[in-house]
């Protein structure tokens, strides 16, 4: 290697760390790097204390002003489609049973009612407390209480808008279940000449049925799949999680045990939405737009909660919210300016590099070295401190953004 580029190279990485430790994290609040400059090697190692906990002071009170809105709105949505779904269905929908020698029209809706591989109930349970579950277990690292909460709230969004949006659907528009025959038990003679309307007399209403009302009203109303929708609306949040915290996509080469974790909330939506055609619960079209409707509201949901989905150099950072209806004075948390000047939302550095800054992974920071990628500078908007050019790496990504251009993931 040529001797120049080397002592180049350590005249890089010097001037790197004089601007990092120059930065304008407080001295209390830095993050203290130490550089190795051997001329044996120019991307000479370097070593990184694990970050304190330099978040800000955690009022409860302050949360519930600043979020109290939306967990009223989050009630009254839960009491309208708990409403909704206890509603008979609101169409009259006409269905064919035999033909005119007497074969059964549909026999894709003639199977037999069994009972739930997996329970409506359990689906619930699963699309909230696996999820959770991990929120918890994370905050091993991140440490921080609001963290928490505004991560579930996110969750919970999903979830309920979800909810409430495919039993809209139920009702106004539903369909036949598979065992819909079963359960409706048609009071015709099939060797008989057809008596209902339409044409050729072979189609029918619900008031040829003898079966349990509440049954026949449950198998009236089979799309979309609340199974389906709960499974993806909770499930795929958590592998977004997972991707944002793990940095499964990324700009490094994660460890394959990340990626299978990512993966696992995928399979286990697709396990219990598969499963609703396995006991016949449900039509595959019921599965389908469940699936959807779940999938769109978690991306919707993360989206509303962090910075970004995909791009790995924000998205394990939750958006700032200042004001609501409760708390119209604009809150800045200790440490950060209370000028008039300062907007009521900003996505520029507001304190140090804390452990809710940083995402779960050890390259996002919490370990011995992070990777850095170059990116466009300016190519997206920040919210933590040091995330700005620097991203996730902090001051240090600012410093060499400042000298080279680079932003990106370290950043």
């Amino acid at each position: 290697m040529n001797p120049n580029d080397v002592q180049k190279s350590s005249c890089k990485w010097e001037t790197r760390k004089r601007l990092f430790l120059d930065s304008t994290i407080n001295a209390s609040q830095r993050v203290q790097y130490t550089f190795s400059t051997s001329s044996e090697s120019p991307m000479a190692p370097w070593t990184k204390e694990r970050p304190a906990n330099t978040g800000t002071s955690f009022h409860f009170g302050v949360w519930l002003r600043l979020h109290g809105v939306d967990l009223i709105t989050m009630a009254l949505m839960g009491a309208l489609g708990l409403g909704i779904y206890m509603a008979p269905p609101a169409p009259s929908r006409s269905f064919p049973v035999y033909f005119q020698n007497g074969e059964v029209v549909y026999p894709q809706f003639a199977y037999p009612m069994r009972k739930e591989i997996v329970p409506i109930v359990a689906a619930a349970l699963i699309a909230f407390f696996v999820p959770f579950f991990f929120f918890c277990l994370f905050q091993a690292r991140r440490r921080s209480i609001n963290d928490l909460l505004t991560t579930t709230m996110g969750l919970l969004k999903g979830l309920i808008t979800a909810a409430v949006f495919q039993v809209w659907v139920k009702w106004l528009i539903g369909g036949l279940r598979p065992h819909f025959l079963a359960v409706c038990q048609p009071n015709i003679d099939p060797s008989s000449a057809p008596s209902g309307n339409g044409f050729a007399s072979i189609m029918y209403t619900r008031e040829i049925c003898t079966g349990d009302k509440s049954e026949i009203d449950d198998s009236l109303e089979s799309m979309p799949s609340g199974h389906s929708t709960a499974a993806w609306a909770g499930l795929f949040y958590l592998a977004l999680y997972f991707n944002a915290q793990l940095k499964v996509m990324s700009a490094h080469n994660p460890a394959y045990w990340k990626m299978i974790l990512f993966f696992c909330p995928i399979l286990g939506a697709t396990l219990i939405s598969g499963a609703l055609t396995i006991d016949e619960f449900h039509n595959w079209y019921d599965v389908v737009a469940g699936a959807i409707i779940g999938t769109s509201c978690a991306l919707v949901a993360f989206r509303s909660t962090f910075a970004s989905i995909f791009d790995f150099r924000y998205n394990h950072l939750l958006i700032p919210r200042t004001t609501s209806l409760f708390h119209r004075q604009p809150y800045f948390p200790e440490g950060t300016s209370h000028t008039a000047q300062y907007p009521f939302f900003t996505y520029q550095p507001m304190q140090g590099i804390g452990s809710a800054d940083l995402p779960f992974t050890r390259e996002g920071g919490w370990g011995w070295g992070q990777e850095a990628f170059v990116g466009a500078p300016g190519d997206a908007t920040v919210l933590g401190n040091g995330a700005g050019s620097g991203g996730l790496g902090g001051s240090l990504g600012r410093a060499e953004a400042g000298m080279n251009g680079d932003n990106g993931y370290g950043h």
